[in-house]
């Protein structure tokens, strides 16, 4: 199929006639490509260059992360990328880096990423994920981009980490419906911290009449009935090591034998297991089977916590008031709601979030804005946004790492107000009047930050080699 929402870019020194060569191997190809603008509104980019420089990570930089566009860096040079450029570019925001001289086919290695992308992100811009794993930050459409491709286009078994309340259970059921081969079928949950290890063979595995007390009769367990279909296995780190032991052949040979029976019972089916446990550090302590864990952990999906994405807190506010209020338009938050739902702690992540506004929603009355009122008398007495702690571990550990690659505290600290500075912009669409404001700087200085950046782009550390 034609691409036409794609833009080119040439970096560095370039000479025509190759540039030329390569637009036309482009279009021979079906990609219909525009020169980058910064306005013309392309899901997908292509930044051809000879050497990697301080100018290209820059422009990668302010382009591979806007808006979640996909860039391919492809190098035009005659002699190979070491690795360590490879890693600095895709840290930098390229989606790929290809090499002209290396590739066989280019142009269709290029399509072909370009295909499955525009694949991706279709069913990321449709109804069923966007009416249900709400979230425009970047950090969740990135997750989401990783769940809808492993659920559309493998049969990976998959391992769902992350905290309480971040939609684990939700993401399990986005990955049966995309599997065009299981969908149909049926998605068996299991919750493991409700099995009981007495009756845990027949909760998995089913059971014969007569094979213990109390079996009058012949019951399917959770593999037969997942047969052709799904099985969630929900807080899996829970499993004694006993019964993962038991588990194992299963998941490897995909047959079973019910409780009281010699005979071994086929079963295909997709397993998703779930977590807001270390898996791996219980492997270390002995708690979970090596074996096991690479068993159900092909693919790994990480649900960021709220807390990585602040920006999703209004839009999963607003959402949540649609639902509860199903029959009519509902009503608006003033700016003091706003701020407050913005920079309060969600331990609980999107259900603790969800379970406010619902109790907001029932204190609120009449037909205008959600206000300060409107919160629970608890909510205001425990609130002590003044006191509380912004520096995450993960800023920490950026900080830390900095320091393990040499970084001095000048580069640190313009790499800071580079990322406060983009990151402000951003919220503001790129309206450096608001962005001034929401930093504390003058508009001027602003400015003049964007336009030295330009001129003098922060070099990218350099990342080890693996």
């Amino acid at each position: 199929m034609a691409l036409t929402s794609v833009w080119h870019q040439f970096s560095g020194r370039i000479d025509a006639g190759t540039q030329e060569t390569l637009l036309e191997m482009l279009s021979t190809a079906g990609i219909k490509s525009v020169a980058f603008t910064g306005e013309n509104g392309c899901k997908f980019g292509l930044v051809f260059f000879e050497a990697p420089d301080p100018t290209l990570y820059c422009f990668l930089r302010e382009t591979g992360r806007r808006e979640m566009q996909r860039v391919i860096a492809v190098s035009t040079g005659g002699s190979r990328l070491p690795n360590e450029a490879i890693w600095s570019l895709l840290s930098a925001g390229a989606s790929d880096v290809l090499s002209l001289t290396a590739s066989k086919d280019l142009a269709g290695e290029i399509t072909a990423r370009f295909e499955r992308w525009q694949s991706i992100d279709e069913v990321v811009s449709s109804p069923l994920v966007r009416n249900n794993l709400v979230g425009r930050s970047s950090v969740w459409i990135e997750t989401i981009r990783q769940i809808v491709e492993v659920g559309r286009f493998t049969d990976l078994p998959v391992l769902i980490t992350g905290e309480s309340g971040t939609g684990k259970e939700m993401v399990a059921r986005l990955i049966h419906t995309l599997d065009g081969q299981r969908s149909k079928r049926n998605l068996v949950v299991l919750d493991c911290t409700t099995i009981v290890s007495e009756l845990s063979g027949s909760e998995f595995f089913g059971h014969e009449r007569g094979a213990f007390t109390g079996a009058v009769a012949p019951r399917d367990g959770a593999f037969a009935l997942a047969d052709g279909g799904t099985l969630f296995l929900d807080e899996v780190g829970e499993l004694p090591p006993t019964l993962q032991a038991e588990l194992l052949r299963v998941v490897q040979e995909r047959t079973y034998k019910r409780v009281g029976s010699n005979d071994w019972r086929p079963s295909d089916f997709r397993l998703i297991c779930a977590t807001n446990r270390d898996l791996l550090e219980q492997e270390r302590r002995g708690e979970f089977r090596r074996d096991f864990y690479h068993r159900i952990a092909a693919w790994v999906c990480h649900l960021p916590p709220l807390a990585s994405r602040v920006e999703d807190i209004l839009i999963l506010a607003q959402h949540f008031l649609k639902k509860l209020y199903p029959n009519e338009d509902p009503p608006e938050m003033d700016d003091a709601v706003r701020d407050y739902l913005v920079q309060r702690a969600y331990p609980g992540n999107v259900r603790e979030l969800y379970q406010l506004v619902r109790r907001i929603a029932c204190t609120h009355v009449g037909r205008g804005p959600i206000t300060a009122g409107d919160l629970p008398a608890s909510e205001r007495l425990r609130c002590t946004l003044a006191d509380e702690e912004w520096r995450s571990e993960d800023f920490q550990a950026s900080i830390r790492r900095a320091l393990m690659l040499g970084l001095s505290l000048k580069e640190i600290t313009d790499a800071t107000i580079e990322t406060a500075e983009t990151l402000a912009l951003g919220e503001a669409n790129d309206n450096t009047s608001r962005a001034a404001k929401k930093l504390g700087i003058n508009e001027r200085t602003l400015q003049m930050h964007r336009a030295s950046r330009r001129q003098h782009p922060i070099a990218p550390a350099r990342i080890p080699a693996p």
